[in-house]
């Protein structure tokens, strides 16, 4: 397991990977790889998410434990997207994300785009999956104090959580039908996925009510008992 010694080193990875290189990554992959060469774009994101995850802990142990439980929660969420019209991906990154951090969300999100598509279909929209996922739970880590201690804040994060990743999305279908950004085709592009926003957001609302006290609770004493 890497270990990042320097603290000035972890806190620049944790602004600059997510906001800064993945997103220049993705959008730069989406406008000059072919759909061919993709896999190449995703592959890198994977990369720097692991990156951004070992910036997350001080302890080599802490970050060991971490991808124990980053690995079952993305196995979950793998087979999460198996599910017909509703999927819990992000709901279970938030849960992740709430106890283990907002690095360890971003690496589950992400890595359950990337392998979930080797079944449903590798393209130019996995980078934006797993961009969108993993700022999901980024996010929520940043945030789990207010929404661990109320459960309807935590609902609504998750139904404002599912319009935002269908509105992100929707960036990367302008981008690539269009060769460049287009207000018009955007809003467009919002309209026609109203009935997809609709299901991500009840996903994210749905799932959490139902896991999120029972896999907290789970979670909350695996970080006691092991210190992770």
């Amino acid at each position: 397991m890497l270990l990042i010694r320097n603290k000035n080193l972890r806190n620049t990875i944790k602004i600059a990977v997510p906001f800064v290189i993945i997103p220049v990554i993705t959008i730069l992959g989406t406008l000059a790889f072919d759909e061919k060469k993709h896999i190449i774009i995703a592959l890198a994101v994977a990369v720097l998410a692991l990156l951004l995850f070992a910036a997350g802990f001080e302890k080599k142990s802490t970050g060991t434990r971490r991808m124990v439980i980053v690995a079952v929660m993305t196995a979950l969420c793998f087979a999460g997207r198996f599910i017909p019209f509703l999927k819990p991906v992000a709901a279970l990154t938030i849960i992740t994300a709430l106890y283990l951090g907002g690095e360890a969300g971003f690496l589950v999100g992400s890595l359950s785009a990337i392998l979930s598509n080797f079944y449903f279909g590798q393209g130019p929209w996995t980078a934006f999956q797993m961009l969108a996922w993993g700022l999901i739970g980024l996010f929520a880590g940043m945030l789990s104090k207010p929404l661990l201690k109320s459960r309807a804040l935590l609902l609504i994060y998750g139904f404002i959580a599912g319009i935002g990743y269908s509105f992100f999305m929707d960036i990367w279908t302008v981008l690539w039908y269009n060769e460049g950004f287009s207000v018009k085709l955007y809003a467009a592009a919002l309209v026609s996925a109203i009935p997809y926003t609709v299901s991500y957001a009840v996903s994210n609302v749905l799932f959490l009510y139902l896991l999120a006290l029972p896999f907290g609770e789970k979670l909350q004493r695996i970080k006691v008992k092991y210190g992770v």
